[in-house]
Formats: structure tokens, sequence, C-alpha cells
């Protein structure tokens, strides 16, 4: 073990940590540009060093052992700290070039690669790498400073971050436009009782302000069926087969084709913001503080606007005149 500690190299955590992410030889071997057998070696080695399995095969699925997950967690934590050394050091120059990473919650797909892109088209030098994950993943990916920055609902209290609001995030009850209450005036939560309610599963932000409004209401809907993910919830809504909470932004496609309305209940929109969210102990390259800052004054205006079109082609009347 001693022997490993002195001679592991920066290169063999690279590919043990991609290995680790993936689950899968190929897809680590293609995203460091290196052949299959090549990453097989290289863990085989770290194996044999450390005399314990890192991974293990169950079915056809790879995965990782008790070994492995905690070598994985140091892994990232050592390749995040090597980062912010490297952005410190191009801090001395510019905000110009370097590399960012952003975690997304599903939801935060719908708007955040167009923002990447706007800033990407200023900025060509700017690598901006992202990936989507639930809020639990990402709040440990902050942890394990394996992201700069991450794009959620819910301030995470449980960790030492910083959090600023990015925009208005309203949620409203979507159904499909064949639903009775579509061209209804303002009603109760109640009246939708007898309804089926799609769902997030629980966990996700989606699903916690469903969760909230029931509790707020005293209502208890007659089923709940849970999806996993917002697309199928919207295809549910399409097909009829019942209502559902939903962040307004992730419905503009479905709005403009009129496939699906918004339900006119009291108590909507509910309001929520976005947070872009960074860990107080983190050492944020210019290039890094430069995009945040960016997102927080170019996010809020470009989803305004999609709110503004989107409104304007629902089935009823705008979302946002609450009584």
């Amino acid at each position: 073990m001693l022997n490993l500690l002195r001679n592991l190299t920066l290169r063999q955590l690279q590919i043990f940590s991609a290995a680790s992410q993936y689950e899968n030889f190929a897809r680590a071997a293609e995203d460091l540009h290196l052949t299959q057998p090549a990453v097989s070696m290289q863990i085989k080695q770290l194996e044999e060093a450390i005399g314990l399995p890192l991974f293990e095969r169950i079915g056809r699925r790879l995965t990782l052992t008790e070994a492995g997950a905690t070598l994985s967690h140091h892994a990232k934590r050592i390749l995040g700290d090597i980062k912010d050394a490297e952005d410190a050091m191009r801090s001395l120059s510019s905000a110009d070039g370097g590399t960012i990473s952003i975690g997304l919650v599903s939801t935060a797909r719908y708007f955040m690669p167009r923002q990447i892109s706007r800033y990407a088209e200023r900025y060509p030098k700017v690598d901006i790498r992202f990936s989507i994950g639930n809020r639990d993943a990402l709040l440990r990916q902050l942890q394990d400073n394996a992201i700069d920055l991450a794009v959620m609902g819910r301030p995470p209290a449980e960790l030492d971050a910083h959090c600023e609001p990015l925009a208005y995030n309203p949620h409203v009850i979507a159904a499909s436009t064949t639903h009775p209450f579509v061209d209804a005036p303002r009603f109760d939560l109640h009246e939708l009782r007898h309804d089926t309610f799609l769902m997030r599963e629980p966990g996700s932000d989606t699903a916690a302000v469903a969760m909230e409004m029931f509790q707020h209401h005293l209502f208890t809907p007659a089923r709940r069926l849970a999806l996993d993910s917002h697309e199928t919830v919207k295809q549910a809504v399409v097909a009829g087969m019942g209502v559902s909470v939903l962040p307004l932004h992730t419905l503009r496609l479905e709005l403009l084709a009129r496939e699906v309305s918004i339900l006119q209940v009291n108590g909507t929109p509910i309001d929520r913001v976005w947070h872009v969210v960074h860990m107080n102990a983190k050492q944020m390259s210019p290039a890094c503080v430069a995009f945040r800052r960016f997102l927080i004054e170019k996010t809020g205006a470009y989803l305004e606007g999609q709110f503004a079109d989107l409104t304007s082609h629902a089935h009823a009347a705008s979302p946002f005149a609450q009584t």
C-alpha cells in the first residue's frame, strides 16, 4: 500500500477516475483518447499494487468494489485539488481561457446548454464541461471538488457553500388539452382531488415542490404515479394519463405545439428560484468567476423572455395572474 502511495501517478488517477465514473473501460478509453487494453492494464496494475480488486462484474455490468468506491472518492478530490492549483496559476493571466466544470440538475437542461453556448461564442478558448445529475449527486460532486459550480433549485443548507439566485423558476400545473378544467377560471386545488398526479421520483426538486404544495393545501390526490424523468412525465400528461406540477420552462415545446395546457389553480404559479452554487472553500479561476457572473446577469432575462413567449401560447389565462 505504501508503494502505491509513493508511486501512484497522476495519469493513473485520471484513468481510474474516468473508469469509475463511467463504470465502463471502453467509455473511459474513448474519453481519454486511449485504447481499452491500455485502460485495463492501468487498472490491473493499480489492483496489484493495492492488493484489492477495484471493480467487479455482476452479470454484464461492471461496478466498483468497496475499495474502488473509496479510492474513487479520494481520486476525485485529488484531481479537483490539482485543477484548483492549475486554475490558481492561470488566474495570474486572464479569464479568456481555461476549463470550467458545472453540474446541472435535470430540469436545468432546458436552458443551461443555451447559456453555455452563448458564453462559448464570446469566449471560444474557455472549455466549459457540464454534467447532469440529481441534487444529491451534485452535492457530492461539490464536496469532492469534482465540479466548480452547480445549478439547482433548493439552496444546499447542508453544505458550506455560497449560493446566488439566477432566475425565477415558476412551477405550474400542466394537463392535457382535453382536461375538463382547461378553460376554467381560477379554482382550488381540491377540484383536482380525483385526478392522477404524475410525479418525479422522491428526492427531485420538482417532487419536493409538489409535496410542499399538497401539504400547504392539505390536499391528497386520488392517485400518485412516480415517473423517472420530466420527459416521461410530459408525455404522460400529453396522453391524458394525469396532471403534473412542472417547472414552466420545461413545457416550452409542448405549449408551442399546443399539446398541453396550464390549469389556473389558485396558488399557482408556485414561486421558486434557480441558484448557482459553489463551495466557499473553492478557489475559482478568473474564467469560472467570469462565467458565474455571466449566468447571474443574463439567465433571468433570458428565461423571462421564454416565459412571456410561453404564456402567449397557453390555452388559458396567464399563469402569472394570481388572485
